[in-house]
Formats: C-alpha cells, structure tokens, sequence
C-alpha cells in the first residue's frame, strides 16, 4: 500500500477574480504503516492539501495516486457530528457492520464508555474529537487523514488524545496523514515529517525520525523538535534521533 502525491499546482480564485496560489509542487510518498505528517504555518494550504488527497477536490495541476479500493478515514479540524444521533449512532452511521467487540475496545481507548448514548450537544470539545475519531478508526481505514485533530485544545487534554492516537495508528497496519502547525505533535507522532513553506506551500524539508513512537522519551523529543526549527529556519544540516 503507498501514496503517491505529484501536486504541480493548486490555484483558487476569489470573488473580486483575483488568482491565488495555494500549492506548488508538492511531491511525496508514503508507505503502510508509517505516519507522515504535513508540518507548517496556519494558512499555507494543509487542509487544502488533505482534500485533495482525500479525493474531494479534484481542481488542481498534478497526480495523486492512492491505493485502489482504499477505505479512507477523515477527521476533520471540526468534529462533524450529527446532533440529533447519539455518540454511537454517529459511529455506526459510518461504519454499520463494525464488528461489537471492535468498537467497544475502540471506545475504550478513546474514554467514550460512558457517553455512547449522549448527543453531541452534551459533549465538550475534547470528547467531541473523540467521538470524531472514533468514527474514523470503527471503519478500520487503510488511509486515515488528521487534520489538526488536536487544536484548540488545552494541553494536558491534547496529550492525552495524542497518545490515544498513537495507540490506535499502532494497533493495526494503516497510512496515516497527520496535519498541524505544532511541531510537539510532529515529533511526538510523526514517522516521517514534511515541512511546508508558507504559501504558496511548498516542502522545504523532508525529515525521517528513526526512534520508534513508543521509545521517544523527554530528551528524544527535545533533539526531533530543534532539529525541526533549525529546519524551518532554513538550516538542512540538522540530524533526527
């Protein structure tokens, strides 16, 4: 399973008719099992990227090749649920043949035991992104895109929804594309980072971090995280543990 991405050009045009440039010559791959993650300022063009690769914006200059029959998870930067259907129902909705013992293992990971029957009215925005999640992993996806799945949210609490996404990209073989402007988040999930430019985006760096997820203690995080500043600073001499 691979993703192959050859974005030549992305262009939107605004109501007063002026050209924009989103996206300019993005190329990369990405393999199964591994965790890439797009790594730039707000604005540059990721969530424009995601949709692309996702298939739901088909206007650009360029070639996307994803794996044939692939099940593609989405989670948006918005939780998108449906608030007249429970927590449950809004997980089944997608996924109707999900297996019980999955998704009761799935809703233990993400802390949702309690809340299968609330409505998305009554949930906080960190359980809203779990249910979010959730909704994306019960269709078991061999192409999971995050985007910024852990912004707005305080930092104890986006920790903790870290790791659960950690332990969720390890349980299975899946190609994960993450989105963020935190590099915190890159070098804590990450496998292979690609550093964007402000926009038009375009990646300026393409960083493999060798130590396993579950092996990145304190002083691991700290080398990945200033290797990637002095990247994005413009320095390519930098090494990641």
């Amino acid at each position: 399973m691979r993703l192959e991405v050859d974005i030549a050009s992305k262009t939107f045009t605004s109501a007063a008719g002026e050209v924009h440039d989103v996206l300019a010559g993005i190329r990369f791959t990405l393999e199964a099992g591994e965790v890439g993650v797009l790594v730039g300022p707000s604005g540059c063009g990721k969530s424009t990227m995601l949709r692309i690769l996702a298939g739901l914006d088909p206007d650009y200059r360029g070639h996307v090749s994803r794996p044939a029959a692939a099940r593609i998870g989405m989670v948006f930067q918005e939780p998108r649920l449906l608030p007249w259907r429970s927590v449950e129902d809004n997980v089944r909705l997608a996924a109707p043949l999900a297996d019980e013992a999955k998704l009761s293992a799935l809703f233990a990971i993400l802390e949702l035991d309690a809340h299968r029957s609330h409505f998305p009215g009554e949930l906080s925005l960190g359980l809203a992104r779990r249910v979010a999640l959730a909704r994306a992993f019960a269709i078991e996806p061999d192409f999971l895109i995050l985007d910024e799945p852990l912004a707005s949210l305080d930092g104890p609490l986006a920790a903790r929804l870290r790791d659960q996404i950690a332990i969720l990209v390890d349980r299975r073989t899946v190609m994960t594309l993450l989105v963020t402007h935190d590099i915190d988040d890159a070098a804590r999930l990450g496998d292979r980072l690609f550093l964007l430019s402000p926009r038009p985006a375009r990646i300026v760096a393409e960083v493999a971090i060798r130590t396993p997820r579950s092996a990145r203690g304190d002083a691991a995080i700290a080398t990945i995280k200033a290797d990637i500043a002095r990247r994005m600073a413009g320095d390519p001499t930098g090494r990641v543990a």
